[in-house]
Parts: C-alpha cells; sequence; structure tokens
C-alpha cells in the first residue's frame, strides 16, 4: 500500500509540540473535519487532552456517533485485501502485546499517516470503521480528507487561534522575570482556566525555538538478506551523518529481509532514504561487477573501503566569514541538530512506541586489504556535490 504523509490538519490548526495524536489525526482525516474540533470532542469525550492518545473506545464513540459502522478484524494481518476500498479508520495491534495500538486511515488502499504501519513487523486489524452512508459498490471515498470548511467552521478555527494566541501571551507573562508575583498569578490562573476550558495542555502552546513545530516522520528503507553487511551500516550512518545530520537509523529484520528505519524531519528523511538508496546500488553493483559480489569475501571489503573513503564534511564555509562568527553559526547550528534529534527519539517513542537499544555485532572473517584500499581510492572519488543528482562511478583502475 502507498504512504502518503498527512498529520490530518495538526499543524495547521495551531497546535505544537510532539503528541500521540494517532486516533484524533485518523479520525480527522477520515471524516474531513477540522483536527481542532476532533481534538476537543474526543478531549470532552475522555475528561482529558488527548495529546497522548485516548481509548480505543472513545475513538469508537465518536465515529458511532457520526455514523460510521464498525467491523471485526479478527486479527487478519494488515494487508490491502483485507480492507475495503474507500474510507476506512483502522485500529491496529501488535502480535503479542498489550500495547494500545496504533489508529490510522486509508483512502483506497492508500495510508495517510505520519508514518507508515506496513513497514513495521506484525500489526493485525482489530476493528475498521466504514461510513455508513458511503455506496456498498463504491471504490471513492465517501468523504475524503480535503473537504472545504464551511463558514462556521472557519470561525470557530479562527476563535481558537485567538485562544491559543491568548495563553501563549499569558505564558509569556507568566514566565517574564520583569512580571510582578501578582501578575504571574493572575496569568498562571488565567491559564489554567483556559485550557481546562479547552482539553489543552501546556505542551500544545509552548513552541521551543520552532523545534516542536518540526514534521517528523520514520521510513523504511529494505535490503536484501537477513542479516545487514557491515558496509550497509556504515553507509547508513555516513548519509545521516554527514548529508542529514538530523536523520537518524536503527535497523531490524522483518522475515527474509532486514529494514533500515529513518527517522526525523519530513523532508530531510525523505531525501535521506533517496540517496541510500542510490548509494547502495551504486556501491552493491561496482562490487558486483569486480569481485562478483557485495556481502562477503572481496566483494564485502571493497565496499566497506568504499564508504570510509566517501568525502566527509561537503558543506565548507566560506573563506570570506569571520571566524569567530563562523564559529558562532556552527556551535548554534549544532545545538539545534541536537535539539532536533533528541525531539525525534522522543517523537519515536511517543508516537510510534519504540524505544531503542544498542547493540555490538560480531566482526566479519576473510577482510581482503588489497579490495578495502581499492574500494578507498573509488570512494574518495564519488561526487557528493548535489545530493539529487545522479551518482556516477569512474572507471575502475
Amino acid at each position: 500500500m502507498e504512504f502518503i504523509w498527512n498529520d490530518g490538519g495538526r499543524s495547521s490548526a495551531g497546535f505544537v509540540g510532539l503528541a500521540g495524536d494517532c486516533v484524533t489525526r485518523a479520525i480527522a482525516i477520515a471524516t474531513g473535519t477540522s483536527y481542532r474540533d476532533v481534538y476537543q470532542s474526543l478531549g470532552k469525550s475522555a475528561n482529558k487532552t488527548v495529546r497522548n492518545g485516548v481509548c480505543s473506545s472513545v475513538g469508537d464513540e465518536y465515529l458511532r456517533a457520526n455514523q460510521w459502522r464498525r467491523h471485526h478484524g479478527n486479527g487478519l494481518s494488515f494487508h490491502a485485501e483485507h480492507l475495503p476500498r474507500g474510507v476506512v479508520v483502522v485500529h491496529l495491534e501488535k502480535h503479542n502485546t498489550r500495547r494500545g495500538g496504533h489508529f490510522c486511515c486509508l483512502i483506497d488502499h492508500e495510508i495517510h499517516d505520519t508514518w507508515n504501519p506496513m513497514d513495521d513487523d506484525d500489526y493485525a486489524i482489530v476493528n475498521y470503521w466504514t461510513f455508513a452512508g458511503a455506496p456498498s459498490d463504491s471504490t471513492l471515498p465517501a468523504i475524503g480528507p480535503q473537504r472545504p470548511q464551511d463558514s462556521e467552521q472557519l470561525l470557530t478555527q479562527n476563535e481558537f487561534e485567538k485562544i491559543l494566541r491568548r495563553l501563549r501571551a499569558l505564558d509569556t507573562t507568566a514566565s517574564n522575570h520583569a512580571s510582578t508575583e501578582g501578575e504571574k498569578r493572575n496569568a498562571l490562573r488565567m491559564m489554567q482556566s483556559l485550557m481546562l476550558r479547552h482539553n489543552l495542555s501546556r505542551e500544545d502552546i509552548t513552541e521551543d525555538d520552532n523545534i516542536e513545530s518540526v514534521s517528523y516522520t520514520r521510513m523504511a528503507c529494505p535490503v536484501n538478506g537477513r542479516r545487514a553487511c557491515a558496509w550497509e551500516k556504515s553507509l547508513a550512518a555516513y548519509v545521516s551523518e554527514e548529508i542529514f545530520p538530523m536523520v537518524q537509523w536503527y535497523y531490524g529484520r522483518k522475515q527474509n529481509r532486514t529494514l533500515f528505519w529513518f527517522y526525523g524531519p519530513l523532508d530531510d528523511v525523505k531525501n535521506c532514504i533517496l540517496l541510500y538508496r542510490e548509494l547502495l546500488l551504486t556501491i552493491a553493483t561496482a562490487a558486483q561487477l569486480q569481485y562478483g559480489g557485495h556481502s562477503r569475501g572481496s566483494g564485502a571489503s571493497y565496499a566497506e573501503g568504499y564508504v570510509g573513503g566517501m568525502p566527509k564534511q561537503v558543506s565548507q564555509t566560506p573563506n570570506a566569514m569571520a571566524e569567530d562568527q563562523a564559529f558562532s553559526q556552527s556551535a548554534l547550528i549544532h545545538a539545534r541538530t541536537l535539539a532536533v534529534k533528541q525531539a525525534a527519539l522522543d517523537w519515536l517513542k511517543l508516537e510510534c512506541g519504540i524505544s531503542l537499544v544498542m547493540s555490538r555485532g560480531s566482526g566479519r572473517d576473510q577482510h581482503d586489504p588489497d579490495a578495502a584500499n581499492r574500494g578507498q581510492r573509488h570512494g574518495s572519488k564519488h561526487d557528493l556535490s548535489t545530493v539529487t543528482g545522479r551518482k556516477r562511478i569512474g572507471n575502475s583502475k
């Protein structure tokens, strides 16, 4: 199934910060209702902020009240043939787990979400919902995510944006050292009243140097074989550290294949995977042509050398820039990069329920120094001046 990144209108509704909001997002996309309206309705039913998710029963209640019919998934695997076409809200859970699972929206078997559940292991269909008013033989969306807002929706959205701006102004007053104690207490009291009334939390209104408003995603790049080659791991580290420093990666197995997951800011992750796939093909093809393979023996040594020889620090500081200014700019970029990477790690745990652990593997036998040196020479000539262009390898000598 094709994956289309869609946050359900969360960012455009004025929300910031990380959130485990899959139920709100899926319903907003499927019904065409504004994210803010779904957020408030679910919060009212749950009697709490839905920032970190709600019980599936709350989502079921909302959908049933809006003429959506629930169907049992019977634990079938998450595949297109097990779900109807049109607009579908799906409740997924992993086998042999007690986690609350995940909600996502499908439109004609296209996944609309902030990450692709198809990339993960063992997701099964618990329940799914279809719109009761849709014709049974229709293959087109019954409602769709792009339904235009009416004048009432626009009016209430404008009022909601005023509330968010008011809360942020009060938060600034409460945290300002120049404010008097009375002003701070009054601002905090008004903030608490507004947040309780609208089921909001401080994280919904607090922006930290725009870090929390970054759109995150997680995407997988499959490679052949149950075991990832050392050079494939080194290449993932190279691409994420040297070219896209805000992107992070990890890997795991799915049946007879290894998946490399990249996560972080949306655009960076998309471009990172495109470059990683291209470099994989380039290096594996070169090793195959010269040594008959890329996963073991001299071919693997060549590939390892190729990755190790690739140029570092592609972007250089202009000579005209003063040294102290360059240092200050570099420090700011580094600090922001670290903040985005930490936020992405938090997002991965909150949204996807994944906590990463470090592991060490055993070394590989049959290392060929000559092949590795040859690969290093070829890798050092690799042109990465434009990461979007097609890469070519020169003549082997």
